[in-house]
């Protein structure tokens, strides 16, 4: 496997998708990218499969396949493969599909709509690739309403537990921002700090709870009870 995060060596791919024209169009765009897709499943069960033969940087992962969905071969897949070595993108349909926050939790680094440009589809490879999460500030707050709209916490799947009380009160603010949906160039804003300084705090956050990715910090902050699906999206 490349070493994760590094530019000088092109992503490796695996697409799982049930439907042979998506499988053929993204493969066509991530090669004219110089992104080697390694190989294809039309099921969950394949993708499981075939991940675990050739071990690749990032998996784009259809949720609904037949003999096993998207979600399951997730969590198969990143039960058996150390966290920092493969990220997950997990492809829908809807912005909103029922699935996407138990997607989430179970492990993925974010989420694309099939119809997705040529040029973010590349750009989130890449993203992924690099350690952070595709996770767009507006998508955190919609999800983060609709579960709140609804009286109720967010189901995780995969609980995350970790100590907040290993992060500075300086983290703790950032933690609680990431979970309200701020991008780090509003995080620089809000907290009047350059982004590379707020970069720095991510990657300290992450670092001291043991996560994988912004992801799982926006999972932590509501199920530790940092901050509430009531809350306020973002500050004033």
């Amino acid at each position: 496997m490349s070493a994760t995060g590094d530019p000088a060596v092109a992503p490796r791919v695996v697409i799982a998708d049930d439907q042979t024209l998506v499988r053929s169009g993204f493969r066509l765009i991530l090669n004219s990218a110089g992104i080697r897709v390694v190989a294809e499943a039309a099921d969950g069960k394949e993708a499981v499969a075939v991940t675990a033969l050739h071990r690749p940087d990032v998996v784009l992962m259809d949720i609904r396949m037949p003999e096993m969905d998207g979600l399951e071969a997730t969590r198969r897949i990143l039960a058996s493969v150390p966290a920092p070595d493969l990220r997950i993108i997990i492809l829908t349909t809807f912005d909103l599909d029922q699935y996407v926050y138990t997607a989430l939790s179970a492990g993925a680094s974010g989420f694309l709509l099939k119809d997705v440009s040529p040029e973010h589809l590349i750009a989130a490879v890449r993203l992924v690739r690099s350690g952070d999460a595709l996770l767009a500030p507006s998508i955190t707050r919609r999800l983060v309403e609709r579960f709140a709209s609804a009286g109720q916490e967010p189901p995780l799947h995969e609980q995350v537990h970790a100590d907040l009380s290993a992060l500075t009160p300086r983290e703790r603010e950032v933690l609680g921002l990431i979970a309200r949906g701020l991008s780090n160039a509003e995080l620089a804003s809000a907290l009047t700090l350059s982004e590379a300084t707020v970069k720095t705090h991510v990657a300290r956050i992450l670092a001291k709870l043991q996560l994988r990715d912004r992801v799982q910090a926006v999972v932590l902050a509501y199920e530790s009870g940092l901050v509430s699906p009531n809350a306020a999206p973002r500050p004033p």
